[in-house]
């Protein structure tokens, strides 16, 4: 019996196997960019709080670049899964080197928005005592973002013809190499923030360059590298495709920054608990995003290959996978909080106010994991437009004035803000499966 013949609950059940081996690499991959996120975090701790809430705006700001970002990389990797699906070596080729092209250009001009953004934030309330030390994290940071994007450019076509683990080998380089380049920079040369970002630089460089020498060098992926035409139409058609996506990355990840933004108003130790928690819940945050991938992937390989009747069963499947995660990552922050926020700092108030933090965001696990992979599987079907307006709605207008009235107005402080933010992730954990499931209808 093929997977075309199988009955709906049997369909469902054969599509864990799949998800499972092509989102865990995918977990692993993301984990290792998000690890040196951590490494930069654990190691600036020890200069004290005013550098960790340093290296806590910095990251506010970064989401929105990489969010909008990502809607570029997404673009890439469900057009060569497509390719893929469609065993046509050609228009992956094609979807490639128009896209690592497109990744550059995206990648220099963000560079550019964020180093056009530092004069900004003193107007926009920021600590004085961070702004003073900012300044060359800030720069280092925002030439770390052009070798990051192409990197995940090049990533996606591992991640997309069912070869992930090379992305996760590739991803790791640059965690081995951040690791003791951290050390050295921030604590043996005392070079400080700027040690750290200047680390970060280097361990993105080196994965980057790794994995253009396996493509260029590795027989397997010669079919990949074949030389095609590819016109600026072709970038200009990606980009369109891309665009919907990166505003509602965007917008999602911006709204992300305001919280993080809030948090600076409340002052650098509001701010360095914000950067605990955002540091290591972004690990935790590539288990969804994982999903999500693998959903994106799986449903552009069976658009592809034009089996519609698999889009259902890959969503439920995704849908179960992803729960049974986000409630095992619930529990680690409620019962390990404390210990992970004592690791990164030793400020008192600090550690409290994270703890308090890492209970909120258990609450967000599931509606957070559910949204996800819903848009994952809907970008699989290069349903663009729709899901980033529902994601626009569901932040702006809705959880960042829930934010602000519960932070400020009434007073509940961190505590509130992030309280405003899970309204947002509800709403969209409706909206986007509604979606999804309206659009694979009979």
């Amino acid at each position: 019996m093929t997977d075309q013949t199988l009955p709906t609950q049997g369909a469902t059940r054969a599509e864990f196997g799949p998800l499972i081996r092509l989102s865990v690499p995918l977990m692993a991959g993301l984990a290792a960019a998000l690890l040196i996120g951590v490494v930069d975090t654990a190691m600036i701790s020890p200069l004290g709080t005013v550098p960790l809430a340093a290296a806590g705006i910095t990251t506010a700001v970064l989401i929105i670049l990489i969010s909008a970002l990502w809607g570029l990389i997404t673009v890439i990797s469900v057009q060569i899964s497509q390719g893929d699906g469609a065993e046509d070596p050609a228009r992956v080729a094609k979807a490639l080197r128009s896209g690592l092209l497109l990744c550059a250009l995206g990648g220099g001009g963000s560079t550019l928005i964020m180093l056009a953004v530092f004069p900004l934030l003193g107007p926009l309330g920021q600590p004085p005592e961070v702004l003073a030390i900012l300044l060359p994290y800030w720069a280092s940071m925002a030439l770390w973002i052009l070798p990051f994007t192409v990197f995940f450019g090049l990533k996606s076509l591992w991640d997309a013809i069912d070869r992930p683990w090379v992305a996760v080998g590739l991803s790791y380089i640059g965690v081995v190499v951040n690791v003791p380049a951290n050390y050295t920079f921030i604590h043996v040369f005392e070079w400080g923030l700027l040690g750290a970002g200047l680390a970060s630089i280097l361990s993105q460089s080196c994965s980057l360059l790794v994995g253009a020498l396996v493509l260029w060098k590795a027989p397997s992926m010669a079919p990949y590298r074949q030389r095609v035409a590819v016109a600026w139409s072709d970038v200009i058609d990606q980009l369109k495709q891309a665009l919907p996506l990166c505003l509602g990355y965007a917008g999602e990840g911006g709204a992300y920054a305001i919280v993080g933004i809030m948090m600076g108003w409340l002052g650098a130790e509001a701010l360095a608990a914000h950067q605990i928690v955002n540091a290591l819940a972004g690990v935790a945050y590539m288990i969804p995003l994982g999903m999500a991938g693998a959903a994106s992937i799986r449903v552009g390989q069976a658009v592809g290959s034009a089996r519609t009747q698999r889009l259902r069963p890959i969503l439920k499947a995704s849908f179960a996978l992803v729960t049974l995660w986000q409630i095992l990552a619930a529990l680690v922050f409620i019962f390990g909080g404390r210990l992970m926020a004592t690791t990164m700092s030793s400020d008192p108030a600090v550690v409290e106010l994270a703890t308090l933090l890492f209970l909120i965001l258990a609450l967000l696990q599931i509606s957070g994991g559910i949204q996800d992979v819903a848009l994952g599987a809907l970008r699989g079907m290069s349903d663009n437009t729709w899901p980033s307006v529902v994601t626009l709605i569901a932040y702006w207008p809705v959880a960042l004035p829930t934010s602000y009235l519960l932070g400020f107005v009434l007073d509940y402080g961190a505590v509130g803000v992030w309280i405003g933010y899970m309204l947002g992730l509800a709403v969209a954990a409706i909206a986007l499966p509604w979606r999804f499931w309206r659009l694979t209808a009979p």
